[in-house]
């Protein structure tokens, strides 16, 4: 009879031994799999957020040109301004020469005409 208990012992922890092997097999491989999958899903961040840098990069590029742009634009509306305050007239002057006053300053162009044949 302890001949009998003994074999289905054996039989039981042998049987417990295979099922715990393969518990631990099965938590490993998913183990892998978690850990693999959480390798894919910092690479997909990862790419990500190099393309969202990149793209905010250009942006703040793209930006800065634009700055540079209206501030030329400025700079000249600034330049156009100050010469269309000017003031012009010739009708005084006996030499002909054409008074242009811009900004509180005075300028004489002297007018030159073609030689008649």
């Amino acid at each position: 009879m302890s001949l009998r208990i003994k074999a289905v012992v054996d039989k039981f922890v042998e049987e417990l031994k295979s099922a715990l092997e393969a518990d631990m097999k099965d938590r490993m491989m998913k183990e892998r799999e978690m850990q693999s999958y959480i390798e894919e899903r910092e690479r997909e961040v990862a790419e990500r957020e190099a393309a969202w840098k990149a793209d905010l990069s250009r942006r703040e590029a793209e930006i800065g040109r634009q700055e540079i742009r209206l501030k030329m634009e400025r700079e000249n509306l600034e330049k156009e301004k100050s010469v269309l305050m000017g003031t012009a007239s010739s009708n005084d002057n006996i030499d002909g020469a054409l008074e242009i006053t811009v900004s509180g300053e005075k300028y004489r162009c002297l007018r030159f005409s073609k030689a008649k044949k």
